[in-house]
């Protein structure tokens, strides 16, 4: 009668005992666990001015040109470039944060470093492993046979589950996950540093394209003036009423005129490119809008945060805050690597036989308990050395951290310093283009009545014409001062939904947290 496997074979006293015993060192070694070693992360003291700048602005309101009003009131809104009341610029800005290959780069960092921090978790729990071994061996015959029937030639079955677990005992484990996790949260603000980066390119850029364009009709504008007064002069010229050489004179001021145009369809091409860059088009592709000056409004009202606010909203500095927790949390690694290193486990728990069938009774059972305690004695000074320098690094990034600070607080002043030089820069801009065109409209006047020589026609359409480009330029450089304040003071993203934010940049918690951080 053939014996059946019994595949429920009861485990023995000395394995359970043995099991027990590994368990319960690794609860005590756990509960011994109550600290890590290394400092614990604390922001570092700022010193942070009351102020942004020196001195307050010195612009005010004039004809002509309205006063943006800088309110620390009025928040930063997470779509700010909505505030130029353009659809077409808020259509593009949306089209290029779906479509930029940068943005899709720094959302798959993101995404990697949230992977690698949760296989940093995994070292929390034991490690298990299944095993199954079939071998088939020939034995030599002048060799004793392993096996009790004598035969040189047989088949071992091996079965076994191995368990190992090493308890965090001086927290090397919760200071690689605490660095892991720093790690996740400088790549969450470096992917809002880029959508930061590339809604504020896209708005320049369409500034640019916009200033483009008025310098173009500009040009064109002062182009057919020219003509008009050649005409004129020719018309004269052939009454005997003008000179040769005015004609000549004339000319000369238009053709130099028209040579500004090529270089001006240059650099509008090239923004336009520019645009399609942005966008993840190929320049052969193009964008559908299309930038006018006059259809982008300056805000009349624009942000101002609070000085002690900038460090919470500026991505570039929780980007280096969380380096200098990934340098913190690196000292604690280092110092636990000079600490004696536990193992517990079951190192394997299994059955042998030389028949499948005999593989799971009692008598082909074995197992192995062990633990083991490692302690480093002389390395060369390379644990020393490491920890020296995982220090050095810390201080580095601490240093790196107050750089950061000090280069927000420095774009922010720049910004409001440019905005208060620009908006006076266009109220004098405005009066010199009134004066240039009423001065030229007076010499074409008397030209007509032969009252003005046509040196005086020329020096009028010069200044008329330069005139014009600065005035450009100055509403241009209002536009792109009010984008660079967006920039500057962080862009918004706090106030995004939570909703949004969790889909598009898969924020965690660590986002309030760190800015909660003393």
């Amino acid at each position: 009668m053939k014996k059946k496997t019994n595949l429920a074979a009861p485990v023995p006293a000395g394995i359970t005992a043995g099991i027990t015993a590994g368990i319960t060192a690794g609860i005590a070694a756990m509960l011994l666990a109550g600290c890590a070693v290394g400092p614990d992360y604390a922001r570092p003291q700022l010193n942070l001015p009351e102020r942004y700048t020196p001195a307050p602005p010195t612009s005010q309101a004039a004809e002509g040109v309205p006063l943006a009003h800088l309110s620390s009131d009025v928040d930063v809104h997470a779509q700010w470039w909505q505030a130029f009341r353009s659809e077409p610029l808020n259509a593009l800005v949306a089209q290029s944060l779906a479509g930029n290959p940068t943005i899709e780069a720094a959302d798959a960092a993101l995404r990697a470093a949230q992977e690698n921090e949760a296989a940093d978790r995994a070292a929390f729990w034991p490690n298990v492993a299944l095993g199954y071994s079939p071998t088939r061996q020939r034995v030599a015959s002048a060799v004793a046979s392993p096996v009790s029937s004598n035969a040189s030639l047989y088949t071992l079955h091996t079965a076994q589950v191995t368990v190992s677990y090493t308890p965090d005992v001086f927290g090397a484990t919760r200071r690689q996950v605490e660095g892991a996790q720093a790690n996740t949260e400088l790549q969450q603000f470096q992917s809002v540093a880029a959508k930061l980066s590339l809604s504020s390119n896209v708005v320049t850029a369409a500034i640019t394209e916009a200033s483009l364009r008025a310098q173009q009709a500009a040009t064109l504008k002062i182009i057919a003036g020219q003509k008009e007064v050649l005409q004129a002069y020719r018309r004269q010229l052939a009454l005997g009423q003008a000179a040769p050489a005015d004609v000549d004179a004339q000319e000369a001021a238009l053709a130099a005129t028209e040579a500004t145009l090529p270089p001006l369809d240059r650099q509008l091409a090239q923004q336009r490119n520019l645009l399609a860059t942005l966008a993840g088009r190929f320049p052969s592709q193009g964008v559908e809008a299309r930038f006018d000056l006059d259809a982008l409004q300056l805000p009349t009202e624009l942000p101002l945060t609070l000085p002690s606010s900038l460090v919470e909203h500026r991505p570039d500095v929780h980007a280096a805050e969380a380096q200098l927790k990934s340098a913190s949390a690196a000292i604690g690694v280092a110092v636990a690597a000079r600490l004696p290193n536990v193992t517990l486990g079951v190192n394997s728990y299994g059955s042998s036989a030389y028949r499948l069938a005999d593989l799971f009774k009692s008598s082909s059972l074995f197992w192995t308990v062990a633990a083991s305690v490692t302690q480093p004695i002389f390395d060369g000074g390379a644990l020393k050395h490491r920890e020296a320098a995982a220090r050095a690094s810390f201080d580095q990034a601490a240093a790196q951290y107050r750089a950061t600070v000090l280069a927000a607080f420095q774009d922010v002043a720049n910004t409001l310093e440019a905005i208060d030089a620009d908006t006076r820069a266009l109220q004098a801009a405005v009066k010199a283009e009134r004066a240039a065109s009423q001065s030229l409209a007076r010499t074409q006047a008397q030209v007509r009545l032969g009252d003005a020589s046509a040196l005086s026609l020329r020096i009028a359409q010069q200044a008329q014409q330069q005139a014009l480009l600065n005035l450009v330029q100055a509403r241009a450089l209002r536009l792109t001062d009010a984008a660079a304040l967006f920039q500057a003071l962080g862009g918004g993203w706090w106030n995004q939904p939570q909703a949004a934010v969790a889909s598009s940049s898969s924020l965690s918690t660590s986002f309030s947290n760190s800015s909660a951080s003393p």
